[in-house]
Protein backbone atom coordinates (compact mmCIF):
# COMPACT_ATOMS: atom_id res chain seq x y z
CA UNK A 1 0.00 0.00 0.00
CA UNK A 2 1.59 3.22 -1.12
CA UNK A 3 -0.12 6.46 -0.33
CA UNK A 4 1.38 9.87 -0.94
CA UNK A 5 0.03 12.71 1.13
CA UNK A 6 1.00 16.22 0.25
CA UNK A 7 0.01 19.72 1.13
CA UNK A 8 0.74 22.69 -1.07
CA UNK A 9 1.56 25.81 0.87
CA UNK A 10 -0.69 28.68 -0.10
CA UNK A 11 0.69 32.20 -0.55
CA UNK A 12 1.04 34.03 2.77
CA UNK A 13 0.37 30.80 4.71
CA UNK A 14 2.47 30.03 7.76
CA UNK A 15 4.31 26.75 8.12
CA UNK A 16 2.38 26.01 11.30
CA UNK A 17 -0.94 26.22 9.49
CA UNK A 18 0.29 24.03 6.62
CA UNK A 19 1.66 21.50 9.09
CA UNK A 20 -1.70 21.42 10.86
CA UNK A 21 -3.45 20.73 7.54
CA UNK A 22 -0.95 17.97 6.78
CA UNK A 23 -1.49 16.35 10.17
CA UNK A 24 -5.27 16.36 9.64
CA UNK A 25 -4.91 14.78 6.21
CA UNK A 26 -2.50 12.18 7.57
CA UNK A 27 -4.83 11.28 10.43
CA UNK A 28 -7.90 11.03 8.20
CA UNK A 29 -6.10 8.83 5.68
CA UNK A 30 -5.65 6.09 8.28
CA UNK A 31 -2.05 5.29 7.31
CA UNK A 32 -0.80 5.13 10.89
CA UNK A 33 -3.76 2.98 11.97
CA UNK A 34 -3.10 0.59 9.08
CA UNK A 35 0.60 0.45 9.92
CA UNK A 36 -0.09 -0.41 13.55
CA UNK A 37 -2.60 -3.06 12.50
CA UNK A 38 -0.07 -4.70 10.20
CA UNK A 39 2.90 -4.66 12.59
CA UNK A 40 1.79 -7.80 14.39
CA UNK A 41 -0.20 -10.90 13.51
CA UNK A 42 -3.47 -11.74 15.21
CA UNK A 43 -5.02 -15.12 14.74
CA UNK A 44 -8.37 -15.17 12.93
CA UNK A 45 -10.07 -16.61 16.01
CA UNK A 46 -8.79 -13.70 18.10
CA UNK A 47 -9.96 -11.20 15.46
CA UNK A 48 -13.44 -12.73 15.48
CA UNK A 49 -13.56 -12.61 19.28
CA UNK A 50 -12.50 -8.96 19.30
CA UNK A 51 -15.11 -8.14 16.65
CA UNK A 52 -17.82 -9.81 18.76
CA UNK A 53 -16.71 -7.84 21.81
CA UNK A 54 -16.76 -4.58 19.86
CA UNK A 55 -20.26 -5.33 18.59
CA UNK A 56 -21.47 -6.17 22.10
CA UNK A 57 -20.05 -2.93 23.51
CA UNK A 58 -21.64 -0.96 20.66
CA UNK A 59 -25.02 -2.60 21.32
CA UNK A 60 -24.70 -1.93 25.05
CA UNK A 61 -23.95 1.76 24.39
CA UNK A 62 -26.90 2.06 22.00
CA UNK A 63 -29.25 0.42 24.48
CA UNK A 64 -28.06 2.63 27.32
CA UNK A 65 -28.58 5.74 25.18
CA UNK A 66 -32.11 4.65 24.27
CA UNK A 67 -32.99 3.94 27.91
CA UNK A 68 -31.65 7.27 29.18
Amino acid sequence: MCCVIGVTIQPNETIDRALRRFKKKFERSGILREYRRRTYYTKPSVERRMARNRAARRQYRLQSELNS
